[in-house]
């Protein structure tokens, strides 16, 4: 009897584990779920006093990441069965080891948070252990995650508030893994209240959700510094002046191309010609019009004599500056991702990508990974660049010239996976990026999540450093976004057209920005000091 109740309790705390990672993993779909970041992942912190060994906590854990990740990304199956030709067993045996190499991070959150928690619930000064403890050591854990083996800063648990309001703001002052940490301040407080329920102690829920509303408010007060228009002038709440104009028009390009799975010259053509209309159209004195990734694949700029003809009669022709990408051969078989400009004058720059695509633009551990191919289309390998170079935009009577960006804008690129990293992003900013422009082929993921969950890392960007983004996708999202990380302007995925704005560029630097390294090192720290302190307390006692 004994053991049948040990195995119904083991797998009612397995079952939660695993429910409560699916209720995680669905926070980042299509709409995020902003009123159950409050309380999704209180579930997680309540599994570290499951009864049970270290082992237990690890697994239950591990358990609770590989169901949230699954449950979050699983559009790489059908992504990899359709463009990297790979049976679906062999797929889903792919999904599985990514979830579960994301799953080890759960795992280490659950055996090294379990003696804060251990410490907590009793319910008194201790509490603060798990409190402040906790949410450091998620923060530690997602920014170990976003450095190890190149990094995977996908879904960072601040993206499940991306429209909770003061959320975006607040990220200008600490960034996405501060939201963060009070996304799971919140949620430890409500797993504290349900711990001691029974002694009906109200003080950790009661400090858990007004603490971070409090900082939201703030943030959405002060955080910002984006321009409003008051009593019929341009001014500012929290950050440097606007301009005297209200910005310069920029055209984004949303052609609507899917990827060719077998590639046929009489579509890439028809394609092709689509893009170079919707431009013509689009093109007018001082504009910036962008190309989405991949908008003129397979033709290369450098290589191709007919696409660089095109591009610099349709800049010459309509007075407008071109941004697009194009593959840039290194000379020895491999290339670079580029995003070129092309001013009215001739001019062009090059941003090469420094972030690559795992398995997409190279396959990394190649000798243990032999039997999967990237899925990027051209042969060869791509290579990352060494070296920062933003790209010039001249609107004014500068504009066309080969010296640079004064009087004019810094363009501070991103390609496609490049957005998500937020210390290369306000690396830009800092080297002088006023306009954040990031483009995307987002067409591999068809109509699933993964556009929503790439468009929300955009959003924080910029709101992390102040800065206007233009997106330009080719199948959607295509979004203008204000410095405070609100839409301006959007195009849903699989919809034609183009968006038209105007922007002005965003200079000085938010605390963020300046050092995008300190909240994560700060609460590294902390993690390490409460862990250490926790386990001091609790040694005598074994």
């Amino acid at each position: 009897m004994s053991r049948d109740r040990s195995s119904r309790a083991a797998a009612s705390w397995l079952a939660l584990a695993a429910v409560s990672g699916v209720l995680w993993g669905l926070c980042f779909g299509h709409h995020p779920w902003s009123w159950a970041g409050w309380v999704v992942l209180a579930p997680l912190v309540l599994l570290l006093g499951a009864p049970g060994g270290r082992g237990w906590t690890a697994l239950l854990g591990f358990v609770h990441g590989l169901a949230a990740w699954l449950a979050a990304i699983p559009w790489i199956v059908p992504t990899l069965r359709t463009f990297g030709q790979m049976p679906a067993w062999l797929a889903v045996v792919c999904l599985l080891l990514l979830a579960a190499y994301l799953a080890l991070f759960h795992a280490a959150f659950a055996v090294l948070g379990r003696p804060l928690w251990r410490r907590a619930v009793a319910l008194g000064p201790a509490a603060l252990l798990a409190l402040l403890g906790l949410p450091a050591l998620w923060v530690a854990l997602e920014w170990l995650r976003a450095v190890l083996f190149g990094g995977f800063p996908w879904n960072l648990a601040a993206y499940a508030w991306v429209d909770l309001p003061g959320a975006l703001p607040t990220a200008a002052w600490v960034g996405a893994y501060g939201v963060g940490f009070l996304l799971v301040f919140a949620n430890t407080g409500v797993a504290l209240a349900v711990a001691g329920w029974r002694r009906r102690v109200a003080w950790p829920l009661a400090a858990g959700l007004l603490v971070p509303l409090l900082v939201l408010a703030l943030g959405a007060r002060w955080g910002s510094g984006e321009p409003v228009l008051e009593h019929g002038r341009w001014g500012t709440i929290g950050g440097d002046a606007l301009p005297a104009h209200p910005g310069a028009p920029v055209r984004l390009l949303q052609p609507d191309i899917p990827n060719a799975v077998v590639p046929d010259w009489a579509t890439i053509r028809a394609n092709y010609d689509r893009v170079l209309e919707m431009s013509r159209q689009a093109c007018e004195p001082g504009a910036l019009v962008v190309w989405p990734e991949s908008a003129a694949w397979p033709y290369s700029f450098s290589e191709d004599a007919a696409f660089r003809r095109d591009v610099l009669q349709l800049a010459r022709g309509g007075g407008c500056t071109v941004l697009f990408n194009s593959i840039q051969p290194t000379g020895d078989g491999r290339y670079f991702n580029s995003a070129f400009v092309v001013s009215p004058a001739g001019a062009v720059w090059r941003y090469d990508k420094r972030k690559l695509v795992p398995f997409g633009e190279y396959v990394p551990f190649a000798g243990v990974f032999s039997f999967v191919d990237k899925l990027a289309r051209n042969a060869g390998d791509f290579r990352p660049a060494a070296a920062l170079t933003l790209l010039p935009w001249n609107p004014g009577p500068a504009a066309g010239t080969a010296g640079g960006a004064a009087g004019g804008e810094r363009l501070g690129a991103a390609i496609c996976y490049e957005i998500v990293f937020p210390g290369q992003v306000a690396e830009e900013v800092r080297a002088g990026a006023t306009i954040l422009v990031t483009i995307t082929n987002d067409a591999w993921y068809g109509d699933t999540a993964a556009p929503w969950q790439h468009y929300a890392a955009a959003r924080f960007r910029a709101a992390e450093n102040r800065r206007p983004v233009l997106r330009a996708a080719i199948t959607g999202i295509s979004a203008v976004v204000a410095a405070d990380g609100s839409e301006r302007s959007r195009l849903d995925p699989f919809t034609r057209g183009t968006l038209r704005a105007r922007v002005a560029g965003r200079h000085g630097l938010s605390p963020y920005t300046r050092a995008p390294w300190l909240v994560p090192l700060l609460s590294t720290v902390l993690a390490v000091a409460l862990l250490l302190a926790a386990r001091w307390r609790i040694a005598p006692r074994r």
